[in-house]
């Protein structure tokens, strides 16, 4: 990775980190998560990668406000592998508020049949909230996992006015 721009932050719900590049947005610490420190390479971030790093912050402190329902802040995905890159970016259209199966999310990438691998991936996904991994739940009618933990995973979906759990009706609709 190009020089990163580390960026931590308190929010209402934490203490949260963002991680930038001169591309954009490289990686998202959630409150409780840790920071391991992305190593530069070559002496001090981009004047790009803090005015991205100064972005993500204010978007997501909107975001976590009730404020803000879409970011515009550019992600950096050049270090995650193309079919990882692809399901990312299908989750990514998921819209504020609802939800779907990993299995949906999976067939919507053009993979049916890898809804574990959707699952793996939303697990390790390195921007959640601007790549709503929380928004992606079990087939069943279960949340799924979620890398910030099951109770966070709530307390987005409850900020966002999605339905849970969802009912037979609803869950055809996703």
């Amino acid at each position: 990775m190009k020089t990163a721009a580390v960026k931590t932050f308190s929010t209402p719900w934490g203490p949260m980190a963002v991680v930038t590049s001169a591309e954009g947005l490289v990686r998202i610490v959630l409150p409780g998560g840790k920071l391991d420190r992305e190593k530069g390479q070559g002496g001090p971030p981009s004047c790009r990668a803090g005015a991205y790093a100064r972005c993500a912050r204010r978007e997501i402190l909107e975001y976590l406000r009730g404020r803000r329902r879409a970011f515009t802040v550019p992600l950096d995905l050049a270090a995650v592998p193309p079919f990882s890159r692809r399901i990312l970016l299908a989750a990514r259209r998921i819209p504020y508020g609802a939800t779907v199966t990993y299995g949906r999310l999976a067939r919507r990438a053009g993979s049916p049949g890898a809804a574990r691998a959707v699952g793996q991936i939303m697990a390790r996904n390195p921007v959640p909230l601007l790549v709503p991994c929380h928004r992606v739940v079990a087939s069943g009618g279960g949340l799924g996992g979620f890398a910030g933990g099951l109770a966070l995973k709530r307390r987005l979906l409850a900020l966002e006015g999605a339905q849970w759990p969802r009912t037979e009706k609803s869950r055809r609709k996703t």
